[in-house]
């Protein structure tokens, strides 16, 4: 059975992900997988706010994380949980794109892989229904890989103006 990023990324590629990466992807159903990650935020007040309209959690080191993936046929609702702040978004693809709506924002990304590397780029950004200039969102860029055997993350969203808004990176029990 194919799932979402099998079917964005093709067999082939997702192929060449390392064996957690595919793991967490390949899943089925409701899931909860649990980890620790480490939390930057920008201090801005443009930054602030975009973080709000987002739900991005809030800075902190160490911090338990629980990650509940629900897939559906029409695509995945991701909830993470950073120490009880949750942090909801629901993804579907749509032209060859991995469309991610988080909060007020819908981001479509291509997905790729580098050296065993899941790597997703900003394509098109709409908030409130509105596209925005994609070139804004060039500092936006997540990534999932495999160390040592464990599952890692790591997403950085930066903005023109209002610098970084949001990094974060840990990993997750993936089996």
């Amino acid at each position: 059975m194919s799932t979402l990023f099998m079917d964005v990324l093709g067999d082939a590629a997702f192929s060449t992900l390392p064996a957690r990466v595919q793991a967490l992807h390949r899943a089925t159903g409701t899931r909860t997988y649990r980890g620790k990650a480490d939390v930057l935020r920008g201090t801005g007040l443009l930054a602030r706010l975009c973080g709000l309209v987002t739900a991005q959690p809030p800075a902190a080191q160490g911090v338990a994380l629980q990650v509940q993936i629900a897939a559906t046929s029409a695509g995945e609702r991701w909830t993470r949980n950073f120490a009880g702040h949750l942090m909801r978004s629901t993804m579907w693809a749509r032209d060859g794109l991995l469309c991610e709506r988080l909060g007020l924002v819908t981001f479509g990304f291509a997905l790729s892989t580098e050296d065993g590397v899941l790597v997703w780029r900003v394509r098109s950004v709409r908030a409130l229904g509105l596209p925005l200039p994609a070139p804004w969102f060039d500092g936006v860029r997540a990534c999932e890989s495999e160390v040592a055997g464990r599952y890692r993350f790591d997403v950085e969203a930066r903005l023109p103006l209002a610098g970084l808004l949001v990094h974060y990176r840990g990993w997750l029990d993936v089996g």
